[in-house]
């Protein structure tokens, strides 16, 4: 197993980690803004087109899966390498797919490969001291948004400028960057060996973490549907702001994403929040805070600049309450089991991207049958299912187990 070693993280390599997650979690987000474009490029309908946003997500789930577990047995810094290296050739396959059907599928496989950010979090984790978790983790998570953030801007402008391949080109390069930068600054194992089990065990871990762990089942729970609306109100923007309301390009998703800046601003404070008032406070705020949102979100069917002002403000609500429940969620499992680490954050990873492909799916057909109002029921039934959980949760204490 490996041995926890404790404040060995300097605050410029946290910065670095923050970027690569940033690089990572943004090849799962930029096909978002470049959808509508993928649709008139490959000559199909733009909810067809959408579909690589949903293979996406559902390939993150199944890379969590697959290969976050590993983490717990191999060293960090060849493993997180190898899966970048291999992401940046997936997406150069990506941007020279001929047709729907072949881009598609390279999308799952991209989000099977780019599952770094699942695995640098638990391995930060494990080389801070307790009250310091929060707030690295929040500035992890700063990093993943900026990701989220810039893909879709940069995503969306450079394929209404290039055509809808030259994003791809762009993302496949930097993380093929970035694997050269980590090859050389990741910090080198904290312990000569890792766990011993067999790869059919490691992934068998999670399941029975979920079975095992409450709190564990309770956090997945809640990132599910609230990440699930996350991603339907995204799938849903990008159609709504290229449709007749707006009719508008697809850069002007990534506009929208950049006026979320906040966001990643953000994060790092309410990191600290959590190591001060515990994970619970935070999360019954977020969700009350999404179902805010989708009464705001309402109003952006209104188009015009009263309808932007109203898309601007409640997907910065979403956004802020997502990524505080993300903090909230993460803090709570890490406080598990300290050996296991990547394995809860694989069980809890995996039902987070499992509930954000299912919000992507579900989003479009809401808009396709009852349009932008739908998507926005679609996101306050989802904020509501986890605030009821909440509020209807044992009052027991969960007592803390030590690997």
């Amino acid at each position: 197993m490996l041995t926890e070693k404790r404040a060995t993280l300097s605050r410029p390599m946290v910065l670095l980690l923050a970027v690569a997650c940033g690089v990572a979690v943004g090849n799962i987000y930029f096909p978002q803004a470049i959808s509508p474009l993928v649709a008139a490029g490959l000559h199909v309908t733009p909810d067809t087109a959408a579909l690589i946003v949903t293979a996406a997500q559902f390939g993150y789930a199944a890379g969590i899966f697959l290969l976050v577990p590993l983490g717990d047995r191999f060293p960090h810094r060849p493993l997180i390498v190898t899966l970048l290296s291999v992401t940046g050739v997936s997406l150069l396959a990506a941007g020279a797919a001929p047709g729907l059907s072949p881009l598609v599928a390279v999308s799952a496989l991209v989000g099977v490969t780019t599952v770094v950010a699942p695995l640098v979090a638990p391995m930060a984790a494990g080389l801070v001291a307790d009250d310091r978790r929060g707030a690295v983790t929040g500035t992890l998570l700063a990093g993943s948004i900026g990701g989220m953030l810039l893909s879709r801007a940069v995503g969306g402008t450079l394929g209404e400028w290039l055509g809808w391949r030259a994003p791809y080109v762009l993302a496949a390069a930097a993380s093929l960057l970035m694997a050269a930068v980590l090859a050389r600054t990741l910090p080198p194992p904290t312990a000569t060996a890792g766990d011993a089990q067999p790869y059919r065990a490691l992934l068998a871990a999670p399941l029975r973490l979920l079975r095992a762990e409450p709190e564990l089942r309770r956090s997945c729970f809640y990132q599910a549907t609230v990440f699930g609306a996350f991603t339907a109100v995204w799938t849903g923007a990008a159609l709504l702001l290229t449709g007749p309301v707006y009719g508008l390009g697809a850069q002007a998703v990534g506009v929208l994403a950049v006026v979320n800046v906040g966001t990643m601003l953000a994060t790092p404070a309410v990191g600290r929040v959590v190591d001060r008032r515990g994970p619970d406070a935070v999360n019954l705020v977020c969700f009350i805070a999404v179902v805010a949102s989708a009464a705001v979100l309402a109003l952006g069917g209104l188009g015009g600049a009263a309808g932007l002002t109203a898309l601007v403000l409640g997907t910065l609500l979403l956004d802020v309450a997502m990524q505080a429940g993300m903090i909230a969620n993460q803090v709570r499992i890490w406080a598990l089991r300290a050996g296991v680490r990547s394995r809860l954050n694989s069980a809890y990873m995996m039902c987070a991207f499992l509930g954000g492909g299912l919000g992507s799916w579900a989003a479009t057909r809401a808009y396709t049958r009852f349009g932008w109002p739908g998507v926005c029921t679609l996101i306050a039934a989802l904020a509501s299912l986890a605030l009821a959980r909440h509020l209807l949760r044992p009052g027991t204490t969960r007592t803390t187990r030590k690997a």
